[in-house]
């Protein structure tokens, strides 16, 4: 893949943006997309706040369904 340098400013810009943004030139005509590259260091795994207990009931727990019982539930739900 080719590289291309951007001045301060534009690299300023571009270290903003958390989301893909299109770069246009002064016309207004697209020239590409900018998809910022993530540093996942930064962030913090997020996990489901359950407890022991409800994890040991879940297990537990008979009641399970098939998957076309529950499509067919959820297929009521439009009704």
């Amino acid at each position: 893949m080719s590289q291309l340098m951007v001045d301060a400013a534009l690299s300023s810009k571009l270290g903003q943006q958390f989301q893909p943004v299109e770069l246009c030139d002064p016309s207004g005509r697209v020239l590409g997309q900018f998809i910022p590259q993530v540093d996942l260091s930064e962030w913090e795994a997020v996990t489901p706040e359950i407890s022991e207990e409800e994890l040991d009931r879940r297990e537990k727990s008979t009641d399970w369904y098939t998957t076309e019982e529950v499509l067919a539930y959820l297929k009521n739900l439009e009704k």
